[in-house]
C-alpha cells in the first residue's frame, strides 16, 4: 500500500475555487445557457448549470436543467493550445506588404503596387490553401484591409467589396460590427451562414453581379 498520499491533494485541489460567476458560452447556439463558472485565480476550473429559471407556466415542468456537452467543454476549448488568440496572416501576402509599404508612404499606392503586378498577385494567391500563416498584430492587418478596401472601392466600386460576420448566436457584437460595416461602406453583405459553410447544397445562393 502506498503511503504517499500526496496525489489526493492534487485531485482534491481540482475542485477548488474562489468565486462563482455567472455566465453562458459564445458556441454559436441560440440557447444561451446559463452556467455557475467556477474560478480559481482568474482560470474558470470548472462549470455547472444554473437551476433557478422561472416557471413560465404551472401545468409545464421546469426549463432546466439547461446546458449541453459542448457548453460544459467550453473552458477546454478556452484554454486550448489550438484556438487563435492573435492574428494570423499568409506569410508570402504581409512580405509583399512590408515591402511595399517600404516602397510607398501610401497604403493604398502600396496595395495598388501589388494588384497592377500579376507576378506578385499569383505569388501569393497560388499559395492559398497551403497554410503558411504568421503571427501579425492588428495594427498592421487593419491598415492592409484598409487599404485592399479603398482599393477595391476606388477601382471596381463598393459593392465589390464583399464580406459576412459571425452568426448572430455566437457574437451578437461581432455579427453587428461586420454587417454595419459593410453597410455603410456600400458593400455586398453575404449570409452568415457562409461563415459556417453549413448551407444546404440544394438551396444555393448567388451574390454579385454576372457582368
Amino acid at each position: 500500500m502506498h503511503t504517499n498520499r500526496d496525489w489526493e491533494d492534487s485531485y482534491r485541489q481540482r475542485w477548488q475555487f474562489d468565486k462563482i460567476v455567472r455566465s453562458t458560452h459564445g458556441v454559436n447556439c441560440t440557447g444561451s445557457c446559463s452556467w455557475k463558472i467556477y474560478v480559481k485565480n482568474g482560470l474558470v476550473t470548472w462549470e455547472t448549470q444554473q437551476t433557478d429559471y422561472p416557471r413560465t407556466r404551472p401545468d409545464l415542468p421546469n426549463h432546466e436543467p439547461r446546458g449541453c456537452p459542448r457548453g460544459a467543454s467550453y473552458s477546454w476549448y478556452l484554454y486550448s493550445a489550438n484556438r487563435l488568440k492573435y492574428p494570423l496572416v499568409r506569410k508570402r501576402l504581409i512580405e509583399l506588404w512590408r515591402e511595399a509599404l517600404s516602397r510607398h508612404s501610401d497604403p493604398v499606392l502600396a496595395w495598388e503596387s501589388i494588384m497592377n503586378d500579376p507576378q506578385k498577385c499569383q505569388s501569393y494567391k497560388q499559395v492559398r490553401g497551403h497554410g503558411g500563416f504568421i503571427r501579425s498584430n492588428w495594427k498592421e492587418l487593419n491598415q492592409l484591409i484598409a487599404a485592399a478596401n479603398v482599393w477595391t472601392i476606388k477601382t471596381y466600386g463598393p459593392d465589390r467589396v464583399a464580406g459576412f460576420s459571425p452568426i448572430p448566436a455566437m457574437s451578437m457584437v461581432s455579427y453587428a460590427a461586420g454587417t454595419r460595416y459593410l453597410s455603410l461602406l456600400g458593400g455586398t453583405c453575404l449570409s452568415f451562414y457562409d461563415w459556417y459553410c453549413d448551407l444546404p447544397p440544394a438551396s444555393p445562393m448567388t451574390w454579385g453581379r454576372a457582368d
